[in-house]
């Protein structure tokens, strides 16, 4: 009997942090499928039909935000590893959204190479850790609880991670030059 998953404040099943490779990939698929359903409830059709976008969003600080989720998950949960630069020497009590807000001073070419810097790390840990087990490793950090995930948890979440800011991507881009995604 597999375990009842935690469901949040909007409905949403919590993927199991230490499940099976089918109630891993089940349960995001899952949760992905409730956060539309929570998304759309309780909206007219006129709200459902609204196409603008109100949204301080940037692609710069899109990117910034996922070189950031790329060092916090592989190197820092997975490996315990100290946050590389620029996240060691931020202080996120003065701006929780560094990482999206920052992203305005910096280059494109910088956003690419932090980026590029970040997910060449995790490829790496990755690659690290499946040398020595399979995707059941668990991370090394822990959470304040004492919980703790498994290497497949993190593979997933950052999966849903890119997926949901794929999607903000695509929108953005529309807006900027017209280049639709898939």
């Amino acid at each position: 009997m597999s375990p009842i998953p935690v469901i949040d404040e909007h409905g949403r099943p919590e993927p199991l942090p230490n499940a099976n490779e089918r109630d891993t990939l089940v349960g995001f698929l899952e949760y992905q499928r409730s956060t539309l359903r929570w998304r759309v409830s309780g909206l007219t059709s006129e709200q459902l039909a609204v196409t603008t976008a109100a949204s301080t969003m940037t692609l710069g600080g899109l990117m910034k935000h996922l070189a950031y989720v790329e060092d916090y998950w592989f190197s820092r949960m997975f490996c315990d590893r100290d946050p590389a630069e620029p996240w060691r020497s931020v202080n996120w009590d003065d701006d929780r959204d560094w990482d999206w807000n920052s992203a305005r001073f910096d280059s494109p070419e910088d956003l690419l190479d932090l980026w590029a810097r970040s997910v060449e790390a995790s490829q790496h840990n990755i690659a690290d850790a499946l040398g020595a087990g399979d995707l059941g490793i668990l991370a090394k950090r822990r959470f304040p609880d004492g919980g703790t995930v498994s290497l497949r948890w993190i593979l997933c979440h950052m999966i849903e991670e890119y997926a949901r800011h794929n999607g903000h991507a695509d929108l953005l881009r529309e807006v900027i030059d017209g280049v639709v995604g898939e």
